[in-house]
């Protein structure tokens, strides 16, 4: 037990070293901030979930005392406890009379899901207890990143260069009343107010975003921590058949919830909407395993599976979208789970 415990104290401080470079805000610092939950992970599934949880206290004290507290309960809020917590699930397993059974793969990828809408929601109330100000952060990150997408938002009038050249003798100044650039144009008036509606929409839209996005990640964390492990030697559940994993219908009672949450006022609603987008991105990884599960023993097999990644990479993303269509009807058929496995 105390050797767990000095195990988890160094991974927590490695984490916390990954974790607190990222204020140097350089390429690699942002790289190494990308792998700071897989020292708590690969201690969480090697050793004990214990080791894990000691890893997230470490940690956090650590940065609380060294850079600021924020920094530690930011730490402990977005990375440190969603890795235990995920650490923890994958080792949960019960006896029955056919032997030890493990935490399905179908409801860790619902956890995983749920786990990164709770880590958001978090870091927001943490960053700005008043939703007001938060409201305000995202409308102004919406609106910066539509003038980056598009150069022509600018403000429709600018100043009168002071530079410009006198007019010249016997020419004919203008009157007072005619200066081109008294009033807006009507169709930059126009450009601007879709603009602002475009930013609006896209603020309303970001957590479920920065939650698909965090789904994603978090599940490669798992994969990759869990595969160290098996290398290693140390992971203690046998390795699953990934293909088969499929969420229980509950899943599609919680997504159900979410949405009805995006309606209502405050923190609630911008949990609903990181709950909508972390539910898509578990259910697109489910419509890619259950593409896995029924191209096997197909002729032309890998074949298909390059065709499909390449069409994933090519369009950036948005094939994802035809997957978590796959993965709703996939959970709401409920055709692939066998019929004494009640929950895979």
């Amino acid at each position: 037990m105390a050797q767990h415990i000095g195990i988890g104290i160094g991974a927590g401080l490695v984490s916390a070293l990954l974790f607190g470079v990222l204020l140097k805000a350089t390429p690699l610092a942002i790289l190494l901030y990308l792998v700071a939950p897989l020292p708590i992970l690969i201690v969480g599934l090697g050793w004990s979930h214990k080791a894990a949880l000691t890893a997230a206290a470490a940690g956090s004290l650590a940065l609380a005392l060294v850079i600021a507290p924020f920094m530690g309960l930011a730490y402990a809020a977005y990375i440190a406890l969603p890795a235990w917590w995920l650490a923890y699930l994958t080792l949960l397993g019960r006896e029955t009379p056919s032997g030890l059974e493990w935490y399905p793969t179908g409801r860790l990828l619902g956890w995983t899901a749920a786990t990164a809408a709770l880590a958001f929601i978090a870091i927001a109330v943490l960053s700005s207890p008043n939703h007001a100000a938060f409201d305000t952060q995202l409308r102004g990150l919406a609106r910066t990143l539509v003038q980056v997408r598009d150069p022509a938002a600018r403000p429709a009038t600018e100043p009168r260069r002071t530079d410009a050249p006198q007019a010249e003798a016997g020419t004919p100044a203008p009157d007072a009343g005619t200066e081109p650039d008294a009033t807006p144009k009507p169709g930059q008036d126009e450009a601007e107010v879709t603009r602002g509606e475009v930013a609006d929409a896209l603020a309303r839209v970001v957590p479920a975003f920065a939650a698909n996005g965090l789904t994603l990640l978090l599940t490669f964390y798992l994969w990759a921590s869990a595969r160290i492990v098996k290398i290693s030697g140390r992971l203690p559940r046998p390795w699953p058949d990934l293909p088969s994993t499929a969420m229980p219908r509950t899943t599609l009672v919680t997504l159900a919830a979410a949405v009805l949450m995006c309606f209502a006022p405050g923190f609630i609603g911008v949990f609903g909407v990181a709950l909508v987008g972390a539910f898509s991105a578990a259910f697109a990884l489910q419509g890619l395993a259950a593409f896995h599960d029924r191209s096997r023993g197909r002729p032309g097999r890998g074949l298909m599976l390059f065709g499909m990644y390449l069409i994933l990479f090519v369009t950036q993303g948005v094939a994802l979208v035809a997957l978590t269509l796959f993965g709703l009807a996939d959970t709401a058929l409920d055709r692939r789970r066998p019929k004494d496995n009640p929950a895979p």
